[in-house]
């Protein structure tokens, strides 16, 4: 993703800030107008919808002990502390897991070239089953197609067991 850096007088910074402070704030507002100055037709501009709201910000505050179980715990997992603790929420709240971006994006790729795999298998399944081949030579790429798909499927389950374990890990503590 680009960073967009720019200097702007710091009267026009503020007006803009006061501004976009009512619309999810800059970095939200900015990306938006982006999108609106790039749009090809008016329609698309309209088709944005509304801008997102700034997040809410939550102080808590811990003891000294409580600080470093949650720095041990957060560095434990790969996350800032703030990350971690909204995870938490987020988990308590809609039940949805947290993982570091990096892991975040290889499942979510192999989720997707299991599901490739998939696909390619039944099409190649489907061939078989057209095509002009002796019954039992049919039968035996079928079995193997067979095998080939509850392996997949095993691959699958191990990432939907990822998914779990996070969601446990989440979970209520001891």
């Amino acid at each position: 993703m680009a960073v967009l850096g720019l200097r702007i007088p710091d009267q026009m910074l503020a007006q803009f800030d006061a501004w976009a402070g009512g619309h999810g704030g800059r970095s939200p507002a900015l990306r938006h107008l982006i999108r609106q100055a790039s749009a090809p037709d008016a329609t698309a501009c309209d088709a944005l919808g509304p801008l997102g709201r700034r997040p809410v910000q939550l102080t808590v505050r811990l003891t000294s002990a409580d600080a470093r179980g949650l720095d041990a715990a957060a560095a434990e997992v790969g996350l800032a502390r703030a990350t971690w603790a909204a995870a938490l929420i987020r988990r308590r709240l809609a039940g949805r897991p947290t993982f570091r971006r990096s892991d975040e994006l290889s499942l979510i790729a192999t989720l997707s070239e299991l599901r490739r795999i998939a696909v390619s298998v039944s099409q190649i399944a489907r061939g078989l089953n057209t095509a002009g081949i002796e019954n039992r030579a049919r039968d035996a790429e079928l079995a193997r197609l067979d095998d080939l798909r509850a392996e997949i499927r095993g691959h699958m389950a191990g990432l939907y067991d990822a998914f779990e374990g996070n969601l446990a890990y989440w979970g209520p503590g001891p």
